[in-house]
């Protein structure tokens, strides 16, 4: 009888798969505080956008060029006049003036100095076209304005209609905080907006960003980068085609194709996203790819990450994939402790173990792994834990329970509340299910309280087994041996072996009951002393009389397929049927049924009864194919 085909495959599977949520040391988040972060991060960005938005509103009113409003696009340097300012020459060492050589050009040697509104222009000489209201200026330039902005240079080209400066060789904008290199920059001063696209560098407290394009608002603090764009701190180098930063606050919007990579750790994927490189918080959009060094990876519609706190939360059409265990989690909301390794899945979790080819699917509402409590500094126990609707699927056995534990420590299995085990044409159940593995195989099942072992015949008749206590043990994967201990009932269909006829149905009842298997059928049967049993023809059986007290077939709620794993249930004690008319009794019992007397074939008390057997109580093979893995791409379940 096939009752108990817990394999090595299965037990690797629920033990080996469930301790993947510790593996995305980067991306998820502590049970105790779910969404928490989620939180956290959206008021940061939504304060963050507050303040960006009332700076930009104070700059409009002080300014009509409306800085805010152009941040995100170059400017044109052929800006019309804006109601233009005389440029004042403050003073020069030397003034040259020759109008047949230089036809309107001042040429000014020493100490210059230029006004226009609230900038001082300083150089070493110039030509001044006061007639154009502009000028060239040569070595040390620098422009001063309202002792906030600096800007050093070679060479200067500025026209006061428009406000525009063109500094170009060893140039450096200042701007507090925040350092500006190129090669050669634009500004103008009518946007208050510089710009390059030649290759520049902007440093400030935080970071140091490259790019060959870029744009920055000294107003708003606020900095553009396009092409080839680098964001590097001492933590963590960023690559992006386009970039949205601010100098003040540090904060970074992935608005491009970018990669973040925390060094000798993690890899961040991302086409949109907030990332705070001053608290070094992110929040990753747009199905964002998290891709540790050992080759895990996390994929999240919504992905909230505290590098500081190692703390994580992603939200969903999660993935998370591990493959050195060949597992992945699925799920809407995902979180992880990195401090504490206390992981969690929520909202249609999954668990697929493809590290066999036959693969398994495990889903319930809630799925725990975290450390346990006795783990040291040297020595590291997982404990995984399921809660509510745990269904479980592999195409040998399928599994459904209301709660489910497993730790390392002592590499136990417990299945908690109505647990119920399938394999092939048998199924296990009963208040208690506990599986002990050694080498990732399981030794020994052990049912408690009200145990039953069903076995379903060809012709819809079915074997069965129970007590108060069942314990059955395997050898490679195969039951060897069955024990039941305490009330032991057992109903059984014999065939003829020649014929395969039903020759009746066989009851017997013990204080204990030993089943030995070989080759996957029943070879001996060991009635301890004080037993009985009789033998009926099924014809004279009411339908109470071919089922134990505690029958019953979970045929309907057995998940077949993928899907089956989501399907809920509400999960009720089996009903207690009536008590068979057509049953022994241990002697000393009064039968209550002299018809059936004759029928019975009652063993003396006092002996112990052993009985071969050829006819098998094992499963009977369907020979059909319940795998629905065949054709799945395992390695192919994320969408990079």
């Amino acid at each position: 009888m096939k009752l108990y085909r817990l394999n090595k495959s299965l037990v690797r599977a629920l033990i080996m798969t469930f301790l993947a949520f510790t593996f995305i040391s980067g991306l998820i988040a502590q049970t105790s505080r779910p969404k928490q972060l989620r939180n956290e991060i959206l008021q940061s960005k939504t304060k963050e956008d507050k303040r960006t938005t009332s700076t930009s509103r104070k700059n409009r009113l002080g300014n009509p060029s409306r800085v805010g409003a152009t941040v995100l696009k170059p400017v044109n340097p052929a800006a019309k006049n804006r109601g233009s300012s005389m440029v004042q020459l403050e003073r020069s060492n030397t003034l040259l003036y020759n109008q047949d050589l230089y036809p309107g050009i001042q040429i000014l040697l020493g100490n210059v100095v230029f006004r226009h509104d609230n900038a001082l222009l300083f150089c070493d000489s110039a030509y001044f076209y006061e007639q154009a209201n502009s000028f060239d200026a040569f070595s040390n330039v620098r422009i001063v304005q309202a002792d906030t902005l600096t800007v050093y240079g070679d060479f200067l080209n500025y026209n006061g209609n428009t406000k525009l400066a063109r500094i170009w060789d060893n140039v450096k904008m200042v701007n507090r905080n925040t350092v500006l290199t190129t090669n050669v920059l634009y500004y103008d001063r009518n946007q208050n907006l510089a710009f390059y696209d030649t290759g520049g560098v902007i440093v400030d407290g935080q970071n140091t960003l490259t790019s060959m394009w870029g744009q920055y608002s000294p107003a708003t603090k606020v900095a553009l980068f396009k092409d080839q764009v680098k964001m590097t701190n001492p933590d963590a180098n960023m690559t992006t085609d386009t970039l949205k930063y601010n100098t003040s606050s540090s904060v970074a919007d992935i608005v491009g194709n970018s990669l973040i990579v925390y060094k000798a750790e993690t890899d961040i994927y991302s086409q949109r996203g907030w990332y705070d490189t001053k608290n070094d918080r992110m929040m990753l959009l747009n199905r964002s790819l998290v891709e540790q060094n050992d080759g895990k990876t996390l994929i999240g519609d919504t992905i909230f990450y505290d590098k500081k706190k190692k703390y994580g939360e992603a939200f969903s059409d999660v993935e998370l994939t591990d493959p050195k265990q060949k597992s992945t989690l699925t799920g809407n909301f995902v979180s992880y402790d990195e401090i504490s390794r206390v992981g969690l899945a929520t909202d249609s979790a999954l668990l697929i173990d493809w590290s066999t080819r036959d693969s398994l699917f495990m889903s319930a509402d809630t799925l725990i792994s975290m450390r346990d409590s006795v783990a040291t500094d040297s020595v590291s126990f997982n404990m995984v834990k399921a809660f509510k609707n745990v269904r479980f699927l592999r195409s040998d056995i399928q599994g459904m329970c209301d709660s489910l534990l497993y730790t390392s420590r002592d590499s136990i299995l417990h299945l908690r509340v109505l647990p119920v085990l399938w394999s092939d044409n048998n199924q296990l159940m009963g208040n208690k299910m506990t599986a002990y593995t050694k080498n990732q195989k399981v030794e020994k099942v052990h049912i408690e309280q009200s145990g039953i072992a069903i076995q379903k015949d060809s012709l819809n008749y079915f074997n069965q087994l129970s007590g108060k206590e069942i314990t059955a043990y395997l050898d490679s994967g195969q039951l060897s041996k069955v024990y039941v201990n305490g009330n032991a009932e057992t109903i059984y269909f014999p065939k003829d072996d020649k014929t395969g006829e039903y020759i009746g149905i066989n009851k017997t009842l013990s204080s204990y009951v030993t089943m030995y298997f070989k080759d996957k059928k029943v070879q001996r049967i060991v009635l301890t002393t004080a037993s009985s049993g009789a033998m009926y023809p099924i014809s004279q059986m009411e339908e109470n009389d071919l089922y134990l007290r505690n029958f019953f077939w979970y045929e309907t709620e057995r998940p077949l397929k993928v899907d089956d794993v989501f399907t809920k249930y509400v999960r009720t004690e089996p009903p207690k049927r009536q008590e068979s008319t057509k049953r022994p009794s241990f002697p000393g019992e009064s039968s209550g049924n002299s018809t059936d007397a004759a029928s019975k074939t009652n063993r003396p008390s006092g002996t112990t009864n052993r009985t071969n057997t050829n006819n098998s109580m094992g499963p009977v093979n369907s020979g059909g194919n319940m795998n629905p893995l065949n054709n799945l791409n395992r390695r192919g379940m994320i969408q990079q």
